[in-house]
C-alpha cells in the first residue's frame, strides 16, 4: 500500500518539516509495504526535488503549473486523488501545520476516508491502521485505529528525527491545473524571513506578563540569540501588543514541541500549558514560587528574572567561547 505525501515548498526549496513528512511517510510504507511518493505542491528545481529521496521518497512528483502558487484546498485534493490513483496510493500524510490541517479533512472528505490528525508517533499496522496522539490539552494519549480502504494523517512537526539515507528518487511531472472551485482570492501575505519557525524549533525562549512591557523584551533576546533559539510569547502578551501573535504558543497559539523551552515570567496557566507541554525539557524562570509552570518543569529558578535572565545569558556566551 503506496503513501502519499503532501509537500510545500518555501521559496523554491524545502523547509524541516518537509523532511519530517517524507520520513514518515517513509516508515509508514515500510509498515504498509508500498513506495513512497512525494507530491510537490509548487515548482522547485529537479536537485531540489531530487533531495527529498535522502529522506525516503521513492518518486517525486512536481505541480508545475502556476495555479499552485495560491493554496486552493479543493483543487489541490483534487490533485492529490489523481497521483494517489495514478501510483497505487492509499496513505496520505500531511504536517499538522496551517496548510495540512486546512487540506487534509478536504481529503479525506473525497476520498471517504479515515482522518488522524495531529499523530506523535509513526503508524503501526493493527487490523487496519492505528496512531497515537494526543489528547485533552496534551494531558493524555490515545491510539486512533483507521480500518477505511483510504487513510489521512497528519504528523505535528518535532515529533520525530530527521534521517538521511543513500535513497535516490525518480522525477515525474504534473502539469494539469489544481481548479479553484471555491473562487479562493488571496489579499496578502507575509512572510517571515531569517526565523525558524516555532514549529520546528528546536530550541524555544519564551517570555510572559513577568516581563512588565515591551521594552524589557531585549534580555530575551539577548538569550535566544545566545543560545540560537526562537522567541515565543504567552497570550496576553500578544493580547497587549507587546509581541506579534505569530509568536503566541498555548491552546489558543501555536503547539510546539522544541528539545528544550524557557518559558520567563509565565505562570504556566493550563491553556498555555497545552502548546509547550510535550517539550523534550522545560525550564521556568519565576519569582512566584507558587507558579503552577513548576509542577511541570523540569528545571526552575525562583528569582527576578531581570536578575536571573542576564546572568544566564552572560554565563551562556562564557560557556560557547571556551
Amino acid at each position: 500500500m503506496s503513501v502519499l505525501v503532501y509537500i510545500e515548498p518555501h521559496e523554491g526549496g524545502f523547509k524541516k518539516k518537509n523532511f519530517e513528512a517524507v520520513n514518515y511517510a517513509a516508515q509508514t510504507a515500510q509498515s504498509f509495504g508500498g513506495q513512497v511518493i512525494a507530491f510537490v505542491a509548487g515548482t522547485v528545481s529537479d536537485d531540489a526535488a531530487s533531495s527529498l529521496g535522502k529522506y525516503g521518497a521513492d518518486k517525486v512528483v512536481v505541480a508545475k503549473d502556476a495555479s499552485f502558487a495560491t493554496f486552493n484546498p479543493s483543487g489541490f485534493a483534487a490533485a492529490i486523488e489523481k497521483v494517489a490513483d495514478a501510483n497505487g496510493a492509499a496513505i496520505f500524510v500531511f504536517p499538522a501545520d496551517l496548510t495540512g490541517k486546512s487540506l487534509a479533512p478536504v481529503l479525506a472528505a473525497k476520498l471517504n476516508a479515515g482522518l488522524i490528525s495531529g499523530a506523535v508517533a509513526y503508524p503501526t499496522q493493527e487490523d487496519g491502521l492505528v496512531a497515537k496522539k494526543t489528547v485533552f490539552s496534551g494531558k493524555a494519549f490515545a491510539f486512533v485505529k483507521i480500518k477505511s480502504d483510504k487513510k489521512v494523517i497528519t504528523f505535528v512537526p518535532n515529533s520525530n528525527a530527521v534521517v538521511e539515507n543513500n535513497k535516490s528518487a525518480t522525477l515525474e511531472s504534473y502539469t494539469e491545473a489544481a481548479n479553484n472551485k471555491h473562487n479562493i482570492t488571496k489579499v496578502s501575505e507575509d512572510v517571515l524571513k531569517g526565523e525558524v519557525p516555532l514549529s520546528e524549533a528546536e530550541l524555544v525562549v519564551s517570555g510572559g506578563r513577568g516581563l512588565k512591557g515591551p521594552e524589557n523584551w531585549g534580555i530575551l533576546e539577548d538569550l535566544a540569540k545566545t543560545i540560537g533559539a526562537s522567541l515565543a510569547c504567552s497570550r496576553p502578551v500578544a493580547d497587549s501588543h507587546w509581541r506579534p501573535h505569530n509568536e503566541h504558543v498555548g491552546q489558543t497559539g501555536g503547539t510546539i514541541r522544541p528539545n528544550l523551552y524557557i518559558a520567563v515570567g509565565i505562570s504556566g496557566a493550563i491553556q498555555h500549558l497545552a502548546g509547550v507541554n510535550n517539550s523534550k525539557t522545560i525550564v521556568v524562570i519565576n519569582k512566584d514560587p507558587e507558579a503552577p509552570f513548576f509542577k511541570a518543569a523540569d528545571y526552575g529558578v525562583v528569582g527576578d528574572l531581570f536578575e536571573v535572565v542576564p546572568k544566564l545569558t552572560e554565563a551562556m556566551k562564557k560557556y560557547k567561547n571556551n
